[in-house]
């Protein structure tokens, strides 16, 4: 099993541990355990090739922990997990993916009222029988009701970087077969959608049959939907659904630019076509019944007069106009990026020391890493107050003194918003820092202007560099909270502050519509990680995502500058 679904099973565990009462420290093992496995910078499986006990290397994963880990990861399952299910009706783990609902509420629900379903859940609310339990009065019973209903429209959809997780293995398996296929993903996973719903997979090769037939020999295939000559539907083990679209060399091209989409992209592109006379399909582009371009995207855009365009871009949106007039943007690429402005240590709520944070910075080839430890408000992760947050200033200020040119950590906090909008540490500390990042972490009103004032204030804050994570999301359990992001975006245009592009794949915060928005306001930008973990480093690939879904530049980035050339850029240092 995939990283990701094991640790879904230890979570599921921890929380049905926590339904049935047990020892908070169990609770814990299980959590910790699965962030490990979450966090991992390489599949488990191989981990697990020098058995269970290589597992114990890790903190709080003991002997029976990792026989169970080893038995999620080979069969699916393990005895724990099966006995705690069959305490409870089918189902009501699903209640856990509804904002709002933890463990302890689920457990309330279901001794008082029976609630093990979502369907049980949504009636119970609207007879009002829930009103009855403490914690839920009328407004959160609404407010629940509407998580509700969002998460039964979204549940399909999955985070982008769980998808990759199912796709690289599965394109992998594809091209093993022969050198000469041609294999893509296609749809939103090339888009780059922060969400993917089903996978969308384009095979061309000159043998059909045996490629489907080995594309059927997946073993992590949990059931074959559909099967015809030109099409596959499956469904992983992970969950994800695929269709594999099984063309002929030729057709590679325009196959792979009709299934990548998007669909509001494909219909400007086939008026394009009409317009010239001509036609648009999945098989090329045809001048009455002959063929005159399918076999590469480039030749296709180029017959409709247009040039290449980015998958990320395709939109519907003015892509096609800027393709028209050559004015496709040069977007940024991963491998501009000179250093991360968003990380956590063992300070506060990271799993990595300091030390360990900055040697996998220098191995990525980064010039700097800004520590941003939360502040004090961020109680749950033991946040810094004035001393201690000096106190690493000063260990920073030694490391960096060991250390030889080409590198340097930057002495930062990612400082709480308050309720009435001031910061969280004193603004004659934070003139101290080489980098500041504020963000909301508590306390947001369903009234969108305390939340605009909050955020307004703190970018027009000359203690301020950037806003993290602008909207709050948490992609498929917590919506952007309320705001008037045009107020936010005019004042970060007019005070310089930098809108931070986070790359944690749960977050994605930005949304690349609101990116466009700021850039079209000349608001400048940060691609961070806000790891928490050394792997986590890896998540700017999905900054860099949202940034080129945005049609933004390297020059429309900070963290592409060197830090001398960065620093000039920050309205505290000028």
């Amino acid at each position: 099993m995939e990283n990701s679904a094991v640790a879904r099973v230890l979570d599921e565990v921890a929380s049905l541990l926590e339904m049935d009462g047990a020892n908070w420290f169990r609770v814990r093992a299980y959590r910790n355990a699965a962030r490990i496995i979450r966090d991992m910078g390489e599949p488990l499986g191989t981990l697990l090739e020098e058995g269970p006990e290589s597992l114990t290397r890790f903190e709080g994963i003991g002997k029976d922990l990792a026989a169970r880990i080893e038995s999620i990861a080979t069969t699916g399952d393990c005895d724990i997990h099966r006995e705690l299910l069959a305490k409870y009706p089918e189902g009501i783990l699903d209640l856990l993916r509804i904002p709002g609902m933890g463990p302890k509420k689920i457990r309330l629900l279901y001794d008082e009222l029976g609630i093990a379903s979502r369907e049980d859940l949504e009636e119970a609310i609207e007879n009002e029988s829930i009103l009855a339990l403490p914690g839920f009065g009328k407004k959160s019973a609404e407010k629940l009701l509407r998580s509700l209903r969002k998460v039964s429209k979204s549940e399909r959809r999955v985070l982008l970087s769980q998808a990759e997780e199912s796709v690289e293995p599965l394109l992998n398996h594809l091209r093993a077969r022969s050198t000469s296929d041609r294999i893509e993903a296609a749809g939103s996973f090339r888009r780059r959608k922060e969400t993917i719903g089903d996978l969308d997979v384009v095979l061309a090769t000159d043998s059909p049959e045996a490629a489907a037939q080995h594309a059927l020999s997946y073993p992590e295939i949990s059931e074959i939907k559909a099967r015809g000559d030109t099409k596959i539907s499956l469904v992983l083990k992970s969950g994800l659904q695929v269709d594999m679209r099984i063309v002929s060399p030729q057709e590679y091209g325009a196959a792979l630019l009709y299934f990548t989409g998007s669909q509001a992209h494909n219909i400007e592109l086939r008026k394009i076509a009409l317009a010239h006379r001509l036609k648009l399909n999945e098989y090329g582009v045809f001048e009455q019944s002959k063929c005159i371009a399918r076999d590469t995207e480039e030749e296709i855009y180029r017959t409709l007069g247009l040039r290449w365009i980015p998958p990320e871009l395709r939109e519907g949106r003015n892509e096609i106009n800027l393709a028209a007039q050559d004015a496709i943007p040069p977007l940024v690429e991963l491998d501009q990026i000179k250093g991360d402005l968003h990380s956590h240590t063992t300070d506060t709520d990271g799993r990595a020391t300091l030390e360990e944070m900055a040697g996998a910075a220098i191995a990525r080839g980064y010039s700097y890493l800004a520590i941003t430890d939360h502040s004090r408000r961020v109680t749950m992760a033991r946040g810094l107050d004035e001393k201690r947050l000096l106190d690493q200033w000063s260990s920073i200020d030694r490391f960096n003194e060991s250390q030889a040119p080409g590198f340097r950590i930057l002495k930062g906090i990612e400082v709480d918003i308050l309720e009435d909008g001031t910061l969280d540490i004193p603004e004659s500390t934070l003139a101290q820092a080489d980098y500041v990042v504020a963000s909301l972490h508590y306390g947001a009103s369903e009234d969108p202007k305390v939340n605009t004032r909050r955020l307004v204030s703190a970018a027009r804050s000359r203690s301020v560099d950037a806003i993290g994570h602008p909207t709050g999301r948490i992609l498929n359990k917590r919506e952007p909270y309320p705001l008037h992001v045009e107020e936010l975006i005019d004042a970060c245009a007019g005070e310089g502050c930098l809108l931070e592009l986070n790359g944690s794949p749960s977050r994605m915060d930005l949304s690349d519509s609101v990116a466009i928005a700021a850039a079209d306001k000349g608001v400048k930008f940060v691609c961070s990680t806000d790891s928490h973990a050394v792997a986590h480093l890896n998540y700017m690939r999905y900054a860099i995502d949202i940034a080129r879904r945005a049609g933004l530049t390297a020059a429309q980035i900070v963290n592409t500058s060197d830090w001398p050339q960065l620093k000039r850029q920050l309205p505290r240092h000028n």
